[in-house]
C-alpha cells in the first residue's frame, strides 16, 4: 500500500472570485487559520482586474457574511498568507506568472473550483510549467453528468495526476454526522447480530429542502434532483449503511468496501423511480416554460448482497418541501403478537434507528414501552442523542476536507470506481427518464411516491416529535 503523500505546502484555489469561494471556501480557511492549522501560502487565479488589496477585501466580507463577526488578528494571519494571479486560463502567461509565484514549492494543491470543461484546459497549462509533477488536485462535483462522462473526466485527470493525487470532493463525506454512520455502526457491537436482512425490513434515505432553487434555475436545468444529489451524496450514505467492515481505517480499504456495495446495486429501474416538479419552478429565471427537469426524486434500490438481498432501500430528494430535514430511517421487523393477541390492542410499532444528518444532527432509536394502565399495551417512545449536545462544537465539512487534501488523506474523498459505479446506477434514469409528477410547494412531493413503498410508508421527521 502506497504511503500517504506528504503535507502540501502551497494552495491554489482556480475559481477564487466565485461562489464557491465566497460562501464556504474563505469561512473555512479563515476556520483553519483560527485553528493554526492555516501553515500554507494560498495563491488564487481568476480572470479579474483584482489585486491582492482587493482580494482580502473580498474575503473579509465573506467570512463577515458567514460568521456575523471577525478576529482581526485570525484575518490578519490569512491575508498574510493569500494572494491572486490575475489571468485567463486559456493563457499560458497566466501560469507562468504562477509558477513564479510557487517558485520553491514542492507539494502544491490545486482546488479547481470552476466549470468541468476547463479542466483539461488547466491541467495542461499546469504540466506546460512543471506544476504537475508532485501536485495534487481538488475537484468539485459532480464529477461528469453521466456515466460516459465521468469517464472522460477521469481520462483528462489521469494524463496529468495519478489517482491518489485526486481528490474529489463531496461535501458530504466531510460531514460529521454523516462520518459517525460509519462509527456508529462499527464502534457498537449490539448492532452487527442485527444488521441484515433476517431483522431490517427496510432502510430510506431522505433529503428535503423547504426552498425552491432560488435564483439558480439555469444552473438546475442541466443538472436535476438525480444529477444533482441522488447519484453522490445519497448513494454515499446508502454505501455506509450497507457496507461490510473495513479491514483496517486506511483510506483505500474503506473506499473498497464501499465500491463493493455500489457493484452490488440494481441500476435504477425506471418503473421504479417517481420524478416531481414542484408548481412554479417553470416560472424561476432561467427555467423553461416546458422544463421536465426534476426537483424532485423517489426512487426504490436493490442490494444484491448476502447481507441485504430482499430488503428495500428507498431514496427521497426534493426542492420546495415540507421542510428543510435529512436523515436516514432503519426500520427493524416488527415483532410477533403474541402477548398483544387483543384485537382491541394496536400491534407494536416495529423499531427504528434515525440518523439525523442535518442541523440537528443526532441518532434517535424508537423503541417499545408499557403504556400506563391495565392492558398489557405498549406506547412509542423515543431515546434521543443530540451530537452539538453530547459531544461539544465540530468543524465544517469543508474545513475538514481541505486540511485532508493539504495532509494528503484521501478516506473522505470518492476515489474514481466508485464514481463511475454511483453513475452505473443511477444510468437507467437518464437512458428511460421517467414521466414528471408536479407537486405543490410546502408538501411531500407527489402522490405517487408514495406508491413506491407497498406496504411501508415514508417517515417524516413529525413521527419522531410525536414520540417524544
Amino acid at each position: 500500500m502506497p504511503n500517504r503523500l506528504p503535507r502540501s505546502d502551497a494552495l491554489v484555489l482556480f475559481g477564487i472570485t466565485g461562489d464557491l469561494a465566497k460562501k464556504k471556501l474563505f469561512p473555512s480557511l479563515y476556520r483553519m487559520a483560527e485553528r493554526d492549522q492555516l501553515d500554507v501560502p494560498i495563491v488564487g487565479v481568476a480572470r479579474s482586474t483584482w489585486d491582492d488589496s482587493v482580494l482580502h477585501d473580498h474575503a473579509r466580507q465573506a467570512i463577515l457574511t458567514a460568521r456575523g463577526a471577525i478576529d482581526e488578528s485570525v484575518f490578519a494571519k490569512l491575508a498574510k498568507q493569500l494572494c491572486i494571479v490575475d489571468g485567463d486560463y486559456n493563457d499560458a502567461a497566466t501560469f507562468e506568472r504562477l509558477a513564479a509565484k510557487l517558485e520553491g514549492i514542492r507539494w502544491p494543491t490545486f482546488y479547481l473550483a470552476i466549470p468541468p470543461l476547463m479542466f483539461s484546459v488547466v491541467a495542461e497549462h499546469l504540466a506546460a510549467v512543471g506544476l504537475t509533477q508532485n501536485g495534487r488536485v481538488i475537484v468539485e462535483k459532480p464529477f461528469g453528468r453521466d456515466l460516459p462522462s465521468a469517464i472522460e473526466l477521469d481520462r483528462i485527470l489521469h494524463e496529468h495526476f495519478d489517482e491518489r493525487r485526486i481528490f474529489r470532493i463531496d461535501h458530504y463525506l466531510g460531514k460529521e454526522a454523516v462520518e459517525n454512520l460509519l462509527v456508529f455502526r462499527f464502534a457498537n457491537s449490539f448492532l452487527e447480530p442485527v444488521w441484515n436482512r433476517n431483522n431490517i425490513a427496510s432502510v430510506q434515505v431522505t433529503m428535503a429542502e423547504e426552498f425552491g432553487v432560488e435564483g439558480r434555475g439555469a444552473f438546475y436545468e442541466d443538472v436535476g434532483a438525480i444529477r444533482d444529489v441522488v447519484q453522490n451524496h445519497m448513494l454515499q450514505v446508502v454505501s455506509l449503511l450497507a457496507m461490510e467492515p473495513p479491514l483496517d481505517k486506511d483510506a483505500d480499504a474503506l473506499r473498497d468496501e464501499k465500491v463493493r456495495v455500489l457493484k452490488a446495486m440494481r441500476p435504477i429501474d425506471p418503473s421504479h423511480l417517481v420524478r416531481g416538479q414542484y408548481v412554479g419552478y417553470r416560472e424561476e429565471p432561467g427555467v423553461a416554460p416546458d422544463s421536465t427537469v426534476e426537483t424532485f426524486a423517489a426512487l426504490h434500490l436493490r442490494i444484491d448482497s448476502w447481507r441485504w438481498a430482499g430488503v428495500p432501500f428507498y431514496i427521497r430528494v426534493g426542492k420546495a418541501l415540507a421542510t428543510t430535514w435529512t436523515e436516514a430511517v432503519v426500520e427493524f421487523r416488527a415483532p410477533p403478537r403474541m402477548m398483544f393477541t387483543d384485537d382491541a390492542v394496536p400491534q407494536p410499532h416495529a423499531n427504528t434507528i434515525r440518523f439525523r444528518l442535518g442541523k440537528d444532527d443526532g441518532v434517535t432509536l424508537g423503541v417499545q414501552a408499557k403504556r400506563p394502565g391495565r392492558e398489557l399495551a405498549t406506547r412509542d417512545v423515543a431515546m434521543r442523542v443530540d451530537f452539538d449536545h453530547a459531544l461539544g462544537a465540530r468543524q465544517d465539512a469543508y474545513e475538514r476536507l481541505l486540511d485532508d487534501a493539504l495532509d494528503g488523506e484521501a478516506r473522505r474523498f470518492a476515489r474514481s470506481d466508485s464514481v463511475q459505479q454511483a453513475w452505473r446506477v443511477v444510468q437507467p434514469a437518464f437512458d428511460q427518464p421517467s414521466p414528471i409528477y408536479f407537486y405543490e410547494r410546502g408538501s411531500w412531493g407527489p402522490e405517487e411516491a408514495s406508491e413506491l413503498l407497498g406496504h411501508h410508508h415514508w417517515h417524516q421527521p413529525g413521527d419522531e416529535q410525536s414520540q417524544i
